[in-house]
């Protein structure tokens, strides 16, 4: 009888992957995350999505973004007017996190890989065309959007769907690391405006940031093990 685990069985029905391979995916992403260089391109993406994050809710608590920057060293920068400043403020960390969570469900889900990979791909070409201004923001972009349509020339969609994973678990993971940066900050960056905005410390809102890539970190592992239980 071959368990959920089984090597021959590497992914169940539902299309998560199995236990096994889900903690090789995040041992990965863990790794990759640590390498100079090729990492950078990964800060890219965690970076793209805070950002991106902000931008939204900028608009849709009422403000107008003006364009968005990234920089080679994986920072980034949102220009806005208006809005609520203390959703835009959360929503950067908080969206990074939850944007690594959603794009992990869309990797479990078989006959929308490809879909999947457009549509990412799709929406950093639209962020272009809306709020990239500067040379620089464009070519890292553009990067990004190849990253995620190039793989769509692959015919596995086991291949596929592993690649998206990792990518979402990388997310993830950067989004875990970057709040703590935070804290040798002084009067700057996110957690200090929100600070001066709630009269809320600023470690609190990295600790509340923290909690939260932890938590979409654990969502993500409890999708694989409640798909991994179904199999038996």
């Amino acid at each position: 009888m071959l368990s959920s685990d089984s090597t021959i069985q590497p992914q169940s029905t539902s299309g998560a992957p199995s236990r096994t391979r889900f903690l090789i995916e995040l041992f990965l992403a863990f790794i990759v995350t640590r390498i100079p260089f090729v990492s950078v391109p990964f800060k890219w993406l965690e970076s793209y999505f805070h950002e991106l994050s902000h931008a939204l809710a900028t608009v849709f608590s009422g403000g107008v973004v003006s364009h968005i920057q990234l920089f080679p060293n994986g920072a980034g920068l949102c220009f806005s007017q208006g809005g609520w400043p203390m959703l835009i403020g959360f929503a950067g960390y908080f969206g990074a996190a939850l944007w690594g969570y959603l794009i992990f469900m869309f990797a479990t889900w078989p006959k929308g890989i490809r879909l999947s990979f457009a549509l990412l791909g799709s929406a950093v070409v639209l962020t272009i065309l809306l709020w990239a201004r500067d040379f620089l923001t464009v070519v890292i972009l553009a990067c990004l959007a190849i990253l995620f349509l190039l793989p769509l020339k692959l015919k596995q969609n086991r291949f596929l769907a592993s690649g998206l994973r990792v990518i979402a678990l990388m997310i993830i993971l950067n989004a875990l690391a970057s709040p703590m940066v935070l804290l040798g900050l002084e009067g700057q960056g996110d957690a200090n405006m929100l600070a001066g905005e709630s009269w809320l410390p600023a470690w609190f809102w990295v600790f509340v940031w923290l909690a939260t890539s932890a938590a979409m970190l654990f969502l993500c592992w409890r999708r694989v093990d409640s798909a991994a239980l179904k199999q038996k």
